[in-house]
This record gives structure tokens, sequence and C-alpha cells, in this order.
């Protein structure tokens, strides 16, 4: 029995098809770098790659932006961690969509803004149509990852494990392109090329 029949289609085989599906390109880089997936929306380039921490390896999905407002935020699945976080006093912001606010812990340095931006009903559809899903603006990747020049930001999502589902994955490229387009019209992002690849 081979490999192939035993796992099903390797992750690059997936990503390949998605790269093919989507206009996207799949970047196979050698033994010893990860492959990634790149994907261009208006400006922007969409990131799709696997990084290694602490015996782990991730999925993630990344594309800087130039932030216009220093608007900031995070939106991630209610779970288990996030009730406890809750219990512990973190923040949590309810945008008075009931269906939404009970499925997602909502953090952002703009209250006013994120309700805003999260107005967009295709938005929160393309969220909940994603499991596990958690995506931020960051201003970098952290103590020993890249950092970004003034005004360039990144939206992110990493998740822990090799994805390797098409739907899920071709939906994250969709919520990204959709983001990316609503943070312009609440007028927190300029649709223009941040000069910088990652």
């Amino acid at each position: 029995m081979s490999r192939h029949s035993l796992f099903g289609p390797s992750k690059d085989e997936i990503w390949k098809q998605i790269a093919n599906d989507i206009d996207g390109e799949f970047i196979d880089r050698g033994f010893w770098k990860t492959n990634e997936l790149r994907y261009n929306h208006k400006e922007w380039e969409l990131l799709l790659d696997t990084i290694h921490r602490d015996k782990i390896t991730y999925t993630r999905l990344r594309v800087p932006f130039l932030n216009k407002d220093s608007f900031y935020f995070k939106i991630y699945r209610e779970g288990f961690f996030a009730d406890i976080g809750k219990f512990f006093g973190m923040q949590d912001i309810e945008i008075g969509d009931p269906r939404f606010d009970n499925n997602y812990i909502i953090q952002s340095n703009n209250n006013n803004k994120i309700r805003k931006f999260l107005r967009d009903p295709k938005l929160k559809i393309l969220f909940e149509m994603i499991p596990k899903v958690s995506v931020s603006i960051r201003k970098d990747e952290g103590w020993f990852g890249k950092k970004y020049p003034d005004g360039v930001n990144v939206l992110y999502f990493e998740q822990a494990g090799i994805l390797k589902n098409k739907e899920t994955l071709k939906l994250l490229f969709q919520l990204f392109a959709e983001i990316l387009d609503r943070l312009v019209a609440i007028d927190s992002a300029y649709e223009s090329d941040p000069k910088m690849r990652l």
C-alpha cells in the first residue's frame, strides 16, 4: 500500500491544487526550506506557509498592509482557553450580534471601529465557515520574528498542525481578501502596495 493511499494526498499536492484553483502560485523552496503558496488580491500578496516552533508545526497565512489608523484586533472562536481568559478579565467586546458574540472572543484597541468592521454580514459568514479560526492584526511577528517598517502591519492567521483541507484553506484566502477590502472600506487601510514581501 502506498503512502499516498494510507494518508491521502500530501500537503504539497493539496496546496498545488489550491494554487491552481485560486490562480495563486505554489513555490517549491527545496528540501531545507518550507514550501509556500502565494496569492495576490489587488495590491496585496498573501502568503500561506508552515512554521516549526517548540517541536510543533503551525500553518499560517499572512499579508502585510499599510495600516492607516493603527487599528488592531484579534478575533477567535470561543473555547476552553477563551473561557479561562474571560474568567481572568480578558477584554471581550460585544458587537450586538448574539450569535457572533456567543461564539467568538473579540478584542480590539477601538470598540467603535471593530463594531463597524463586523457590520459586514459576508465577513461574519466567512468567519463562521472556518473551524478554529483565529485572525489578528499584528505590528510584527514577536520577539524572534520579522519586524515591519513603520505603518506596515500584518494580517495574521495561525493554527497548530498542517492544514490540508482544501475548502477551509480556500475560505481562509476568501476571508483575508474580504478583511482587507473591509479595512479599506472603514478607512483603516490603504489600498496600496505596502512595498514589503514576506
